[in-house]
């Protein structure tokens, strides 16, 4: 049993397939005989309940590799862009990562960005303000309250789509420069159980067609 969050359009109680992701992971495990068995949670929470040592959980996703002796990652289950999200009117100017530091960015509290950029952030020299999911930083951004905020680029083209967030949408852009392109993975409890069933996931993942399961799903609007 797993635990994610409400991420369109890679995961999502509510959307075709509960998302992108979930459906990757539920056509791996099928392969090897098994069933997906995910319960979604706010961000934070879906980390946290995956990482207690008496849980129920293995294991949360989708997430970006980082350092940590907690989890053991999976093979990649996807991949995603990363970038910042600006005024048309006021885009952000930038060659590398330091020059970042004149602007104040919007983040996603407990959401791994970039190595650089979270060093940064951690020293003290990035100047950020942390909310608690991606469409409270695109409003922010769009009323001039931080400068940009960093987003994966598909969350934020599903976003601007929803009725909610639609009259800003020609407000806003993706800035020129991408942060990254992030890999996406299983963050696995580092425990005998978790690692077998990263191995038995792998597998799996080996067997089927990552591409194709994303390509008919990530542009879904229902």
């Amino acid at each position: 049993m797993l635990t994610s969050l409400l991420w369109p359009p890679y995961s999502g109680q509510q959307l075709a397939e509960q998302g992108a992701s979930i459906a990757v992971v539920r056509a791996a495990l099928k392969v090897m005989g098994h069933q997906l068995e995910v319960d979604f949670y706010p961000w934070s929470r879906a980390v946290k309940l995956a990482s207690m040592p008496n849980s129920d959980y293995l294991g949360y996703f989708p997430e970006y590799y980082f350092e940590t002796e907690k989890f053991v990652f999976s093979k990649s289950i996807g991949d995603g862009p990363l970038g910042l999200v600006e005024q048309k009117a006021h885009p952000v100017s930038w060659n590398y990562v330091e020059d970042l530091n004149r602007y104040t960015l919007g983040v996603v509290k407990d959401y791994v960005n970039t190595q650089a950029l979270d060093r940064m952030i951690a020293t003290g020299v990035q100047p950020t303000e942390a909310v608690t999911s991606d469409e409270h930083n695109i409003k922010k951004v769009a009323a001039g309250r931080i400068d940009a905020a960093v987003i994966d680029v598909n969350v934020l083209h599903y976003l601007l789509k929803q009725k909610p967030l639609q009259p800003l949408a020609d407000k806003l852009q993706i800035n020129r420069q991408i942060l990254a392109n992030k890999q996406l993975y299983i963050a696995f409890r580092n425990t005998e159980e978790g690692q077998r069933w990263r191995d038995i996931f792998d597998r799996g993942l080996a067997q089927i067609d990552v591409e194709t399961i994303i390509g008919e799903l990530l542009y879904r609007e229902d």
